[in-house]
């Protein structure tokens, strides 16, 4: 099968091509991110490879099934950029994979909590201009502190687990409880009480209609005044802009971002030599209690060796007749 990865950086191809590759999977390469400009590179392969921020939308899905393509092989959980109805109309199996490494991420997440309560990222920055004071680097313990998990499926249970070692008090928020965080000894509470109890706040759902813009203008207020939030999740769980206002007032004392609702066109790019377009992350980072990374939690080898295998493997399931991780 020929497939074609589309936003394929070195270390996609490192994972790939360190994988087991079936004998019928011919993969080829492509750095350019998947969009109406560049769709028709994908013509006469028969799988196309996208990640999350690849253009998977009505008039992409229709140049691609024209040229050939019958298989969209996300190597993402995530799917909320491809539009499923078009896809069925079109003949277009679409799969994902469903997990990797939720340690990998749940990690990060804990990274972003330590490096905002330590002030690391200051720290780091003074300490390589000959600055080694230390006013404005006072943080907390995390032991006895209430932390609220946003979603409790695999990432969110290993966040919560790791919390749990720390000691914190735990609160979760789900539609459908999981036993291995009750276990923790959590409290699953509504969402308005998670918020205002909680003094670190990490979103691990997935994103959906109902999920959209979670946390915005009256969640943010209903938070206690000087917490941190943390997202890992999908940027647009979050409404941005509103973001900027609380930070402002002291409302949110920290936050820790490893995704941004406009990132497609920033994000997995050198752009160090270009300004800044974007006016709200821009101004977001001006803020000292806020730190951002660019999508990079899922980036472990683990995290990266699994994303190779289910994706070739779901691949390789689709050409025998026997698709799996279906979306």
């Amino acid at each position: 099968m020929r497939t074609l990865i589309f936003s394929s950086q070195t270390y996609d191809q490192d994972s790939f091509l360190a994988a087991r590759i079936p004998g019928d999977i011919d993969l080829h390469f492509q750095p350019a991110r998947l969009t109406l400009d560049t769709v028709a590179l994908a013509n006469g392969y028969d799988v196309v490879c996208a990640f999350i921020n690849d253009d998977l939308g009505t008039a992409v899905l229709e140049h691609l099934a024209a040229g050939g393509t019958r298989l969209i092989a996300l190597r993402s959980a995530g799917f909320n950029h491809v539009d499923l109805d078009t896809a069925q109309r079109l003949g277009l199996t679409v799969v994902r994979v469903p997990a990797y490494s939720p340690h990998a991420v749940a990690e990060h997440a804990v990274a972003l909590i330590l490096s905002l309560n330590r002030h690391l990222h200051r720290a780091y920055n003074r300490t390589r201009d000959g600055d080694f004071s230390l006013h404005g680097l006072t943080g907390f313990d995390l032991f006895g502190k209430t932390v609220g998990v946003v979603g409790t499926g695999q990432i969110g249970a290993t966040f919560a687990t790791i919390m749990a070692g720390f000691g914190c008090e735990l609160l979760a928020y789900d539609p459908f409880p999981n036993p291995a965080v009750e276990a923790l000894g959590a409290r699953y509470l509504p969402l308005d009480a998670l918020l205002a109890q909680a003094q670190i706040i990490s979103l691990h759902c997935p994103l959906n209609e109902q999920t959209r813009h979670l946390i915005n203008v009256d969640s943010l207020n209903r938070m206690r005044r000087g917490a941190m939030l943390i997202n890992t999740g999908r940027g647009a769980l979050v409404d941005t802009p509103a973001l900027i206002e609380a930070l402002k007032s002291g409302q949110l004392g920290y936050l820790g971002l490893d995704v941004y609702e406009e990132e497609a066109k920033l994000f997995f790019e050198d752009r160090s030599d270009l300004p800044l377009q974007d006016d709200v992350l821009a101004r977001l980072l001006t803020f000292p209690n806020v730190v951002v990374t660019a999508h990079q939690a899922f980036l472990t080898r683990e995290a990266l060796g699994a994303i190779a295998q289910t994706t070739l493997d779901n691949i390789s399931a689709w050409a025998a007749g026997a698709p799996q991780n279906l979306v």
